[in-house]
């Protein structure tokens, strides 16, 4: 079994899209692969139980097994900052009980790719964040970038983040979260591949209803 922690360089910018288009790809690789989302923030009531539209959409991305709620443990209704929201609802965020759900997870399948919440640093309790989770996993992390004006900063300092918590940064990954390209995108990717110190593992299109199938042209999992 392989994990990986995916985090992105902002909230919004397309690292849900990018889970389920790495997901798709290592399932026509012939892989067994599920993702981990432990905990989500913003639910909705659907086909009897609260579940978070992201969380939704990764578990129909992985392969048979895993229930949504396996796959998303903590589902929070309210859609603001997780800690905030686990405290509004009487929630008690605790790492142990975090780290066990990715571990039956990993018992079955060969990829699992844990998502976080947000960007690195994102408050999970009062005392640990999501950055906190990725060590305690102790995975290799891929970065999703965001294109538009501020990814070459936010990517640069999410990364020394990621190195400075003694992680791998194992790869990235440019997501286009607006309809029309960010001015000059080429040369900022260009920047982004000269001083990001990992592979681009591939630039994903836009898409208003993006499906991730469509996506696997765009990636290379050769690289990880």
């Amino acid at each position: 079994m392989k994990a990986f922690f995916l985090t992105g360089t902002d909230t919004e910018i397309g690292k849900t899209f990018s889970a389920c288009a790495l997901l798709h790809a290592w399932r026509s690789a012939g892989l067994r692969a599920t993702a981990y989302k432990p905990v989500a923030a913003g639910a909705e009531y659907v086909d009897g139980i609260w579940s978070n539209e992201d969380a939704r959409r990764l578990h129909a991305a992985s392969s048979e097994g895993p229930t949504i709620t396996d796959i998303n443990p903590v589902c929070l209704r309210s859609p603001i900052a997780p800690h905030i929201a686990a405290a509004e609802e009487g929630v008690a965020l605790e790492l142990p009980a975090l780290l066990k759900g990715f571990s039956r997870l990993s018992e079955q399948a060969d990829r699992v790719l844990v998502e976080g919440v947000g960007g690195f640093r994102v408050p999970l309790g009062a005392d640990f964040d999501s950055a906190d989770l990725a060590v305690a996993l102790d995975l290799p992390v891929l970065l999703v970038v965001g294109l538009r004006l501020g990814c070459i900063n936010h990517a640069l300092l999410s990364a020394e983040a990621i190195a400075a918590r003694g992680l791998t940064l194992a790869g990235w990954i440019g997501n286009r979260p607006l309809p029309a390209p960010m001015l000059h995108e080429a040369e900022n990717i260009e920047t982004l591949r000269r001083l990001i110190k990992a592979p681009c593992l591939g630039i994903l299109p836009h898409a208003s209803a993006p499906s991730a199938k469509e996506t696997l042209s765009a990636l290379d999992i050769t690289r990880l």
